[in-house]
Order: C-alpha cells, then sequence, then structure tokens
C-alpha cells in the first residue's frame, strides 16, 4: 500500500509542472492505478477480516468514509482555485498522512495464504449478480458524475450550484451505506439489490418528470446517489459470499476490474444518447441499465438458493496470540509440554 500511495502522491505532485495534454495523460493513468490498487489491498483486507454476518456492515463503514471525504471534497470544488497548485498539494499531504496513519497502526492483518488463480469465468458463473451489478454500478455512477455536471456547465449553471446538485447526491451516498449495509446483513443480499436497482430506476425517471425546483431536485438527488452508491458494496458482499478466503485478494481485483470497465463504457455511451435525447436521454438510460439489474437479481433469487459462505482457509491471529517456542520447552523433561 506504501509503494501505492506513494506512486500516487507523485503523480499528483507533478500535474501542476507538467501540464501538458500527454503528460497529464500519463500521470492520470498512474493516480488511477495507484488508487486501483490501494482500494484492492483495502477492500481485500476488510473482506479476509469480516465475519460473513457482518462483512455488510462493516463494508459499510468503509464506504461511509469514503463517501464522506467525496462530500468534503465536492465542498472544496466551490472554493478552491483549482487553477493553481495549492489543490494538488492539499491531496499530496493528505496521501502522506494516510500513509502515517497506515503505517503505525497496530492492527494485525489476516495471515497470508497462498492465493489461488481465479479465472474470470469462474467469478462470473459463481455470482452472476455480484458482476453485473458491479458493471451497472460503474456505468451509472460514471454517467452520472461526469456528464449531468458537464451538461450543467454547458447550460450556464453557477459553479457553486452545481457542486451543491452533486453534494446531495454524495450526502444520499453517505446517509444510504450503514442502513443498507446491515439490512443486506440480515436479508439475501440479492433482494437488497433487487430493491436497490429498482428505487434507483424509479427515482432515475422521477428526475425527468418531477419539476426541476431546487425543492425537488436536491431530494431527488440524494435519493438516486444513496442507491446508485450502495449498489457496489452490496455486490462486493455478495461475491464474498460465495468464495473462499483464499481467493479474497483475487476477487477484490475482478470486482474492482468490471466495475472500472463500466465506469470507462458510461461515459462513451451516455455521450452517445445525450447527443441523441438530451440529458433526460440519460437519466432513462441509467434507469433501463437499473432495471436489468433488477431482474436479474430477481430471477437468479428464483432459480438459485441462497448462498452458503464457504469459510475461511485460515484464522486470523490477535496479536501474540501464538505461543513461543520456550514456552512449550520443558527443561526438566528436555521435551515439549503437553498441551
Amino acid at each position: 500500500m506504501t509503494a501505492l500511495a506513494g506512486m500516487v502522491v507523485a503523480a499528483t505532485a507533478a500535474m501542476p509542472l507538467l501540464t501538458g495534454p500527454l503528460s497529464w495523460s500519463i500521470l492520470r493513468a498512474v493516480v488511477g492505478f495507484g488508487c486501483s490498487g490501494l482500494f484492492i489491498a483495502t477492500e481485500s483486507w476488510l473482506n479476509a477480516k469480516a465475519e460473513p454476518a457482518e462483512r455488510g456492515r462493516i463494508f459499510s463503514i468503509y464506504m461511509f468514509g469514503t463517501f464522506l471525504a467525496l462530500a468534503l471534497g465536492q465542498l472544496l470544488i466551490g472554493q478552491a482555485q483549482i487553477e493553481a497548485a495549492e489543490p494538488f498539494n492539499a491531496i499530496a499531504v493528505l496521501f502522506a498522512v494516510a500513509l502515517v496513519i497506515v503505517s503505525t497502526t497496530r492492527a494485525e492483518p489476516p495471515r497470508a495464504t497462498a492465493s489461488t488463480w481465479l479465472p474470470f469465468g469462474h467469478l462470473s458463473r459463481a455470482a452472476p449478480v455480484a458482476v453485473a451489478g458491479c458493471i451497472v454500478s460503474g456505468l451509472v455512477s460514471a454517467s452520472f458524475y461526469s456528464l449531468v455536471p458537464a451538461w450543467m456547465q454547458d447550460e450556464g449553471i453557477a459553479r457553486e450550484t452545481i457542486a451543491t446538485f452533486m453534494l446531495f447526491a454524495v450526502l444520499g451516498g453517505l446517509a444510504f451505506q450503514i442502513p443498507i449495509g446491515r439490512l443486506s446483513d440480515h436479508f439475501d443480499r440479492r433482494i437488497v439489490l433487487l430493491m436497490l436497482s429498482l428505487g434507483f430506476a424509479a427515482t432515475a425517471i422521477a428526475v425527468v418528470k418531477l419539476p426541476h425546483s431546487r425543492q425537488v431536485i436536491l431530494p431527488a438527488a440524494a435519493l438516486l446517489g444513496g442507491f446508485m452508491s450502495t449498489l457496489y458494496p452490496v455486490c462486493v458482499a455478495n461475491a464474498h459470499d460465495q468464495m473462499p478466503a483464499d481467493q479474497v485478494i483475487a476477487v477484490s481485483g475482478r470486482l474492482i476490474l468490471v466495475s472500472g470497465l463500466g465506469s470507462s463504457l458510461g461515459p462513451l455511451i451516455g455521450t452517445i444518447v445525450m447527443a441523441r435525447f438530451g440529458i433526460n436521454g440519460v437519466f432513462y438510460f441509467m434507469a433501463v441499465v437499473g432495471l436489468l439489474l433488477a431482474v436479474l437479481a430477481a430471477a437468479r433469487r428464483l432459480v438459485a438458493a441462497p448462498p452458503i459462505h464457504q469459510e475461511r482457509t485460515f484464522e486470523i491471529l490477535a496479536p501474540q496470540a501464538t505461543p513461543l517456542a520456550h514456552d512449550l520447552f520443558d527443561p526438566q523433561t528436555l521435551g515439549a509440554r503437553p498441551e
């Protein structure tokens, strides 16, 4: 994690110095690679530590922290001078502080085990709803967060208003995390995904149909962000419920990969849709994608039983839980003491 965070810090600090299109493309790729690795390491650790009955709650706390940071970032957009070097320096400082916190923590990592190779087709067969849900999460999130602000800017809407709208979407994601995480621990996660997908689709359609006053559109943005942001963590928990723990890193990496694939395709498809049908077409596109995920989750729930989590192939040890060699050795008998 230290090496990956160092890559992000170095690339971010270099951005004010190298402002050409090619150099920024390379630096952004480095930042993306480093952040993806950090997400894989963090989510793998969390899923290895979490018991199946509390995985949704633990992962929701992680996502709560993520969306809290996103909310603060949205507030800073309206205040920071993005043309200057100060925002980039602030990012580098925050990553450096995070490195200090991680490096000095006393939390015990899971005991290392040999990870087996995970063919992508095996994960798709074992957890098709989770894989499809991660793709959908990437599609709709990237479409929303990239196209909607761009459209609002083209319409001449003030930057502060755009930041407020996006802030409400992020705050909705923040508010939904822990309740949905707890809910997914008590019910079949596919049922939870079904409800989230239907709620997201209904809200996306409502954004088009309802009046676009601040009293209506801001709560709608919060609901949309709440439903949208909880798709990914519930999908991750569902996938890990059905896979052995020695593949936790491979599963986390595959899910981040498919979510990134959706994030890459979302703006491309959304741009084509928006060019022909306007911004309303983007919301209808997101609604259709959400409905397709709901149909898949319902179909899998009908034909397949709830998953039985495969137990860990390792134990998580507390600090100094293992007895030392001299504690097991009895000098009177020159042999090992009986346990």
